[in-house]
């Protein structure tokens, strides 16, 4: 080969080696554009250990449940027989289904919240049953209580809710009684649906919104007010789970605003502790 071939190879070597390094790198950047921002949701994990670990947890979720069961049976003490059938109206996530493990997954993966995600996992029926909800439920429904599952999932999930809570017992758990969200978050109009054919005993929830809409979209003042306004109903007719995890509690702190970037709603969670006065 002389020279001017050798060159010419030469260049055509280092040209090739060029060229693929550029691709190589470009790949990489497009494949690091194509991923998704990773969530910053560490301060999550407390919460979580606490929900899933904590004998505490359990403690008072069954608590809950033994007092459900001594209001009904003061309802069917006091009132005796009544015109309509008497009803129990819970929500479904956090309180009687555990969807800890897929908030786990989140912080873990490092993963932001998204609707295909969920739907994915209400589909797959994979949630664990509260303590104390099935037993208390089915007591309910052998006393002829009917039992309402008025949930804040959407149509698309409704049919794998129906098979997971069939799946661990659960009872009277029909395509009426699982009432799923339609056009509006609220809960209030299902509510007032359900008490126009039934005499509702009891509500249980993990969010204040599960009991009354006196309690949407509210400040945290305003939710603390409320709260206290409403106080002799809880535990009287209002039972509520404890839930860490994830609620308007937290949504009162970002003042509902679903556009903030974790940043500034690290800054806000920050601005809302209250330290000693010094």
């Amino acid at each position: 080969m002389n020279f001017v071939k050798a060159s010419l190879v030469s260049r055509g070597i280092y040209l090739a080696v060029v060229l693929a390094s550029q691709l190589t790198m470009t790949t990489r950047a497009q494949t690091v554009s194509d991923q998704p921002a990773q969530a910053d949701n560490e301060y999550q994990t407390g919460a979580l250990l606490w929900q899933q670990s904590a004998a505490e947890a359990r403690a008072l979720q069954y608590q809950a449940y033994t007092l459900a069961r001594l209001t009904l049976d003061r309802d069917f003490r006091i009132h005796g027989k009544l015109k309509r059938q008497r009803a129990v109206v819970v929500d479904v996530d956090e309180t009687v289904l555990d969807n800890s493990r897929f908030q786990a997954a989140l912080v873990i993966d490092r993963r932001a919240f998204s609707s295909a995600a969920w739907i994915d996992w209400c589909n797959g029926a994979k949630a664990s049953a509260i303590p104390g909800a099935v037993e208390f439920l089915k007591y309910a429904a052998a006393r002829g209580v009917r039992v309402f599952y008025v949930t804040n999932r959407g149509e698309p999930e409704k049919a794998g809710t129906i098979v997971n809570l069939k799946r661990l017992g659960f009872p009277d758990v029909t395509d009426e009684t699982v009432v799923v969200r339609a056009d509006v978050a609220s809960k209030e109009p299902r509510r007032k649906k359900i008490s126009e054919r039934y005499h509702i005993v009891l509500l249980c929830g993990d969010n204040l919104t599960d009991f009354s809409g006196v309690f949407e979209s509210k400040t945290i003042e305003q939710r603390a007010t409320a709260m206290d306004a409403a106080r002799q109903k809880f535990g009287a007719q209002f039972i509520v789970l404890p839930n860490p995890m994830y609620g308007d509690w937290e949504n009162a702190i970002y003042g509902y605003d679903s556009h903030l970037g974790e940043q500034e709603k690290a800054q806000r969670r920050k601005a809302a502790l209250k330290t000693p006065v010094r």
